[in-house]
């Protein structure tokens, strides 16, 4: 079976092109056929952003998006509590930040109203609390004077929490210049990163930057490794300088009413691409008899509901993989691909999703009978406790994170109940939940899909448990330190987005290697040349960053080994 989805010849004659037209005016109304492949952050971004650069520049294309699902969004989506529609819970990516300017924009743009979706406190004195399997390291109360937080953590950190903040702008200051020129737009996010200055906080751990910085132990491992836990699944051993410090910029943090999805829905709609969903792209090859040395065309077949392989009729001048390739399931003709595809591991992570009318109960955290149980708990490693990489890092806790999200009325009851989320490196055990809510949940509960990664749960006849939904992701990647990255350029008229994950791994990065790619399709397309970064060199960048990476590793194991013997020595 074919797919018909237009004819670039046909197209340029509908504009009333003249028999005798010059090369030049055949180029110039040519419309150009891009296929996009996934409609997450990154392609949606890529399709808002070509529409808007092909019309600045007078470029006439056709953008197509294969989506293998039936919505826009990727990671980011939302579910309904009790299958309310009017009750949306977000499971995927929940927030972003005021300085992520594609999202926010975003927002405006599309006149969608702001939210906190993503947590809704049920009272005013709520408590946030950190916790290490053994006790608080740290509490917060909603409605506090931000001075007496700050004033508790200085009495207790010192100039630890200041120096972070600061270095948290510092470094956010720089990645921002990557979206203005001459860092924008970029053919290789390893040269971007090294003229940046970024890759000698990407070379080293979160442990390392925070101590090179004099950022004190107690402060990094309490304040800033929670951080990194709820939003990475990782400790700062295991996680590179730059991921941590976007771990710790939550200033502004927000979400859409309604979802976080509905931004990159928008921006496929606004593109006015053709979009073909649950429609997954089986192989990319070169076009037969469409292909010049100079620019080649590529042929795009799906896969169906069968199995058997479609063949759609466009060829294609420019594609776009948005979606991380180890996980696409696509076949590549030979040549196609001519800079590897590097395959990074990436988190398994568990969400769970469930409402009850019980709310977390004070002896699980080992606290006193009568005491009122913090609303929100994030955690981090106790001292002395190994920081272990990927799932057995999570520590004797457990788990990363669990979350009052907010209040919700209870279909079959009427009642009001608290929804709650966790994360965890594993599924929740049913005696996990009867622990932490102090009440028997039957060991028949927790039952999981691993096959579709999870799925909605009504259970009427059980008391402490309404509603629950459990998921999971392959959230992103295991972010070690390293200084060179995929680049966004895989062949002529090939372009890759999730190159950019091992570097930072959000919704607004990936948003902004879509825009990027967009950006190179359409300056190419209208022969327009920007001006470099002054002294640039890749080759020499890319020798330079291997060199730093030899000589951090080296620092990394001297720094780990001296970890671990001042503990033997304490011990």
């Amino acid at each position: 079976m074919r797919l018909q989805l237009g004819s670039a010849a046909v197209a340029w004659l509908a504009l009333g092109g003249e028999a005798v037209a010059s090369q030049e005016e055949v180029k110039s109304n040519r419309v150009r056929n891009i296929a996009i492949i996934g409609a997450g952050a990154a392609g949606s971004s890529a399709a808002y952003h070509l529409r808007q650069y092909a019309d600045e520049a007078d470029v006439k294309v056709n953008i197509t998006i294969f989506e293998k699902t039936g919505r826009i969004g990727g990671r980011t989506l939302t579910v309904s509590a009790f299958d309310d529609p009017l009750q949306q819970i977000e499971l995927g990516a929940s927030i972003f930040v005021a300085v992520n300017h594609i999202l926010y924009n975003g927002t405006k743009n599309f006149n969608l109203s702001i939210g906190s979706n993503y947590r809704v406190a049920s009272s005013q004195d709520d408590v946030t609390a950190i916790w290490d399997g053994d006790s608080f390291v740290y509490e917060t109360t909603d409605g506090t004077s931000w001075w007496w937080d700050a004033g508790k953590l200085w009495w207790r950190y010192g100039m630890s929490p200041y120096r972070a903040v600061n270095l948290v702008k510092e470094v956010v200051g720089k990645f921002l210049k990557l979206y203005e020129q001459p860092y924008f737009p970029f053919r290789s996010l390893t040269a971007r990163a090294y003229e940046l200055g970024l890759v000698k906080i990407t070379a080293v751990t979160g442990e390392q930057f925070l101590a090179q910085n004099k950022i004190d132990e107690t402060f990094s491992r309490h304040i800033i490794q929670a951080a990194t836990r709820v939003n990475y699944a990782s400790n700062l051993a295991y996680l590179h300088g730059l991921e941590t410090m976007v771990s710790f910029a939550t200033d502004g943090a927000m979400s859409v009413d309604g979802g976080n999805w509905r931004i990159f829905d928008h921006m496929v709609k606004t593109s006015g691409a053709a979009v073909l969903h649950n429609t997954a792209v089986s192989s990319i090859g070169f076009a037969k008899d469409k292909t010049s040395s100079s620019a080649p065309k590529y042929e795009i077949s799906t896969r169906s509901a069968a199995g058997e392989p479609e063949v759609v009729e466009t060829a294609f001048d420019d594609v776009i993989i948005a979606s991380p390739w180890q996980f696409s399931n696509i076949e590549a003709g030979e040549g196609v691909i001519k800079h590897h595809i590097e395959e990074i591991p990436y988190t398994k992570l568990h969400v769970t999703l469930f409402a009850s009318p019980f709310k977390l109960h004070p002896d699980f955290f080992g606290l006193p009978p009568g005491t009122k149980a913090p609303s929100n708990v994030y955690t981090t490693l106790a001292e002395g406790e190994e920081p272990k990489e990927g799932a057995e890092g999570v520590g004797k806790t457990g788990f990363y994170s669990v979350s009052t999200l907010r209040m919700a009325v209870n279909p079959k009851t009427n009642k009001t109940e608290f929804v709650y989320k966790i994360f965890s490196p594993k599924p929740v055990t049913p005696q996990f939940l009867s622990d932490l809510l102090g009440v028997q949940v039957p060991d028949t509960f927790t039952a999981t899909t691993e096959e579709n990664g999870g799925g909605s749960s009504q259970n009427s006849g059980v008391d402490p448990i309404s509603w629950y939904y459990p998921h999971w992701f392959y959230s992103y990647p295991i972010e070690l330190p390293r200084v060179t990255f995929q680049d966004p350029i895989l062949g002529s008229g090939l372009y890759y987005t999730s190159g950019i994950e091992s570097f930072i791994s959000t919704m607004e990065t990936s948003a902004l290697m879509g825009m990027n790619v967009a950006r190179l399709i359409v300056d190419d397309a209208a022969g327009i040349s920007r001006a470099a970064v002054p002294g640039a060199n890749d080759e020499l960048i890319v020798l330079r960053c291997r060199s730093l990476f030899m000589d951090t590793t080296s620092l990394i194991r001297v720094s780990r080994h001296a970890r671990f013997r001042n503990e033997e020595e304490m011990a």
